[in-house]
């Protein structure tokens, strides 16, 4: 059985936000943004530990009814499972720190300026993405892998 590995590379981080190089498999396919960096975590405003977790598809909650109505290729929403002291960690759209809390943004370009971090084209990022990773997660075979490599760590 096959597992397709997603990796989240950290590269720059500031007090509001983290950005991040996504790629599966080893191939770039776009940029990740979550909430800052802390040691003891904050319900909304803490990014996720370091690690390797397994990706699920989630069809309940909120993100999944407005996601169905949105895209007709829609199966259910990404969750990354398992993770100490979180839960409903989605991957999904949105440009700034302010549309997550706590889950992983995708988007095709990043400006990562401290202070000022946010992603482009996240609805763009986020079909290629999803529509790359929805096999494996439905059978079971998805990981993502988060490594630090950001200065906030």
């Amino acid at each position: 059985m096959n597992i397709t590995n997603i990796v989240i590379d950290r590269f720059t981080s500031d007090h509001e936000s983290t950005i991040s190089l996504l790629s599966l498999d080893g191939q770039f396919v776009c940029f990740g943004l979550e909430d800052e960096h802390r040691t003891k975590k904050v319900y909304g405003e803490t990014r996720i530990p370091a690690g390797v977790y397994d990706v699920r598809v989630r069809t309940w909650g909120g993100f999944h009814e407005r996601y169905s109505k949105l895209f007709d290729w829609h199966q259910g929403m990404l969750e990354i499972c398992k993770v100490p002291d979180f839960t409903d960690i989605l991957i999904h759209i949105g440009n700034t720190e302010e549309n997550t809390a706590g889950c992983l943004l995708v988007g095709m370009g990043c400006y990562s300026a401290a202070g000022n971090m946010s992603l482009q084209a996240s609805a763009v990022a986020y079909e290629l993405f999803y529509k790359k990773v929805i096999n494996a997660a439905l059978t079971g075979r998805l990981r993502i892998h988060i490594i630090n490599n950001d200065a906030a760590v």
